[in-house]
C-alpha cells in the first residue's frame, strides 16, 4: 500500500507544489521517486498547469543553477523535463568538451539511441547529489524522440556536451542516476575537484586515481 502522498493525483501533487511560488525543491539521492521509472505523460496536467509547471522547473533549474532537470528531481514522477545551456564558456572548454549554447526546451517522453560507436568521458555532476562529480563515459552522439509542451514531434541528433545533457535528464525519467554509470575511482568532492580535477578532460585524474577512459571516439 503506498503512502497518502504517493496516492495523491499527479495534478493536486504538481498544484500543491506550485502554490508556495519560487523555486521548487529539489530532490536529493536517497528519495525513492529518483529510482521509479516515471509515468509517461498522457494529459495527466490540463495544459495551463502543465505550462505553469514547466515555467517552475525552468526557473528552479536556473536557481540552482543547472543546464537541465527532470520532473522527478522536484518529486514528480512524470516523463518531462527542461535543458537549457547558455554554454559561457572558454574557447578550449567547447572545443574540448562540444559544449555549445542550446536553447531552452521542453522534452516530453524522452527516449535516445546511440548514433555510431563514439563515446566520451568527463566529470558530470547533479542537482540531485549535490557535492559530489564523477567521471561518466557516454555516448557521444545521440539521437532524440520526444514531443515539446505543445505535443509537436521532436526527432533531432545531439553531439557533444548536449548529447550528455539529453542523456542525463532522460535516465532520470528511468530512474537511473549519473553515478549508476559512472567511473566510481573518480568520485569527487566538489572542493577536490576544484583545487585537483579541473582541467578541461580528465586524463590526469584517471592516471592519479586509477579509473579507464574510452578510446577517442
Amino acid at each position: 500500500m503506498g503512502t497518502p502522498s504517493d496516492r495523491t493525483p499527479l495534478a493536486e501533487r504538481v498544484d500543491e507544489l506550485l502554490a508556495v511560488g519560487g523555486p521548487l525543491p529539489i530532490v536529493e539521492a536517497g528519495d525513492p521517486v529518483l529510482r521509479r521509472v516515471a509515468e509517461p505523460f498522457d494529459g495527466q496536467l490540463a495544459p495551463p498547469l502543465l505550462t505553469r509547471f514547466v515555467a517552475a522547473l525552468r526557473l528552479t533549474m536556473h536557481a540552482a543553477p543547472g543546464v537541465g532537470l527532470a520532473a522527478p528531481q522536484v518529486g514528480v514522477g512524470l516523463r518531462i523535463a527542461v535543458i537549457e545551456d547558455p554554454a559561457p564558456v572558454p574557447e578550449e572548454v567547447r572545443v574540448a568538451r562540444g559544449r555549445v549554447a542550446q536553447p531552452f526546451r521542453v522534452l516530453v517522453n524522452p527516449a535516445y539511441e546511440p548514433v555510431g560507436d563514439g563515446r566520451a568521458a568527463f566529470f558530470e555532476g547533479c542537482l540531485s547529489v549535490p557535492g559530489w562529480q564523477a567521471v561518466v563515459a557516454r555516448h557521444a552522439e545521440v539521437r532524440l524522440r520526444a514531443r515539446d509542451e505543445h505535443g509537436r514531434a521532436v526527432d533531432e541528433v545531439f553531439a557533444g556536451w548536449p548529447a550528455r545533457i539529453v542523456q542525463h535528464e532522460t535516465d532520470h525519467l528511468d530512474g537511473v542516476l549519473y553515478l549508476d554509470r559512472a567511473e566510481t575511482r573518480s568520485l569527487a568532492s566538489s572542493r577536490a575537484m576544484a583545487e585537483l580535477w579541473g582541467q578541461v578532460t580528465p586524463e590526469r585524474a584517471a592516471a592519479a586515481l586509477g579509473f579507464g577512459l574510452p578510446d577517442p571516439a
